[in-house]
């Protein structure tokens, strides 16, 4: 495979899991103990941090973005295992969350790969 295709793995992962915060928080299940907007700004701004760099590419933020994806994934777990009205929607976001990790850990990894490639063909 190549890192085209882990590129748009994680990018599938990253959006559907934005888009699916926004609509849970917003529409799906609104939170009943604290406003909207707080929720948003927790739940769903830390994933605007790696966006630009994750548009572009960028194998720095493909790295760090693990980190993101297995806090999410924790979250998604212990709502699953928590709340049973929401469970669906945690499911979603558990699988949102490992394309999220795999595919930038793969991304980072062929791309690494083909770079390294790259360079010693050129040097030959």
């Amino acid at each position: 495979m190549t890192s085209r295709f882990y590129y748009l793995l994680a990018l599938m992962g990253y959006f559907g899991l934005f888009f699916l915060l926004l609509l849970w928080t917003v529409v799906l299940a609104p939170p009943t103990i604290f406003p909207v907007s707080i929720v948003l700004i927790f739940y769903v701004g830390p994933l605007l941090i790696p966006m630009r760099g994750l548009l572009y590419g960028k194998l720095y933020t493909h790295a760090w973005l693990h980190f993101m994806a297995l806090f999410y994934f924790t979250i998604g777990v212990m709502v699953a295992a928590a709340n049973v009205e929401e469970r669906i929607y945690a499911l979603i976001q558990i699988t949102f969350s490992i394309m999220m990790f795999i595919g930038s850990m793969m991304y980072v990894r062929v791309k690494a790969r083909e770079k390294r490639a790259a360079i010693e063909k050129a040097a030959d």
